[in-house]
């Protein structure tokens, strides 16, 4: 919000371009027409909108902007150029604006059209916008201007998408927890019985490497120690709580158990810097969200008694 004012108070008329879901071609539902009422609502200016973020159309829409005003154009997942990071789709995409703000941090490390792609259409007024800014010194305060005890918490599914986060922080932190899916792939590295749990079964090695590792470079990790086990990947499955080493055949894990969200809250309530990415189990499922529920509420209170906490 305070990118876009900027321009607009500098005398500048701004294109906003995003995307919405994950439509496969043009569907209603995920059209950016939805949202017009609550973006001119939050910035305090009526936003103008226009049917595609390419084409005759759009550029028309962009040549009659006055100063002031806002444009949104059409979600750019409307057309598979985008995620393919098409250059051609890019080039059409810079010709609608003078300069490039790019202030999206969530989607800053895709190579798609509008991120990595059109910046190259842009050789001087290119530039990054005030959030992508606070977070980049948010990550920079964490990871090296940060209060000791560092704590980083890695969820998710899989340890395969985490290794790089894994090696850029494990020197850099005191604890880490584990939790999501890629929980399963440490276990059964360790030796345990993990039933039909999410597992990687080509990164054992990894998970027992990175165990090494952080014993190495004395920074604790910490996995848990019991689990909530489905017979099926659905909400209203048949539920128990067990040793995440013993999980039984036909059984999977979905959820930490209590006694793991104990352990992790006392982690956390001593620890004075919090890095947080991804959940702890399949959140999306209510029945299965409850590690990562507790988990945001114990990170809450250790800010709360003055920790820097970081979500992403």
């Amino acid at each position: 919000k305070s990118t876009i004012i900027k321009v607009l108070e500098d005398g500048g008329s701004c294109v906003l371009m995003s995307h919405l879901g994950r439509p496969k071609g043009k569907e209603d539902q995920f059209s950016l027409r939805h949202i017009i009422a609550k973006v001119s609502d939050v910035i305090g200016v009526q936003v103008k909108f226009v049917d595609d973020c390419i084409g005759n159309e759009a550029i028309e829409a962009v040549a009659n902007l006055k100063s002031g005003e806002i444009l949104l154009l059409e979600n750019l997942r409307f057309h598979s150029e985008e995620k393919a990071g098409d250059i051609a789709f890019a080039e059409q995409l810079s010709k609608l604006g003078d300069v490039y703000v790019n202030d999206a941090f969530g989607t800053a490390h895709r190579a798609h059209a509008s991120t990595a792609v059109i910046a190259q259409f842009f050789t001087e007024n290119k530039c990054f916008g005030n959030l992508l800014a606070t977070e980049i010194e948010s990550i920079n305060k964490v990871l090296n201007d940060s209060e000791k005890p560092v704590t980083a918490i890695l969820g998710g599914a899989k340890v395969s998408s985490k290794i790089g986060v894994i090696e850029n922080i494990i020197e850099k932190v005191d604890h880490i927890i584990v939790g999501g899916g890629m929980t399963f792939t440490f276990i059964k590295a360790l030796g345990g019985t993990i039933g039909n749990s999410l597992v990687e079964d080509d990164k054992l090695e990894l998970a027992l490497s990175i165990l090494k590792l952080a014993k190495e470079k004395n920074t604790e990790i910490h996995l848990p120690v019991d689990a909530i086990i489905a017979d099926a990947f659905s909400n209203d499955a048949n539920t128990q709580t067990v040793d995440t080493t013993k999980i039984p055949d036909g059984w999977m894990g979905l959820d930490c158990g209590p006694e793991t969200s104990t352990k992790f809250a006392e982690v956390i309530a001593k620890s004075k810097t919090i890095l947080w990415n991804g959940p702890l189990g399949v959140f999306e499922l209510e029945n299965f969200a409850t590690g990562t529920i507790e988990l945001g509420n114990a990170i809450s209170k250790a800010t709360e008694n003055g920790a820097f906490s970081l979500v992403g």
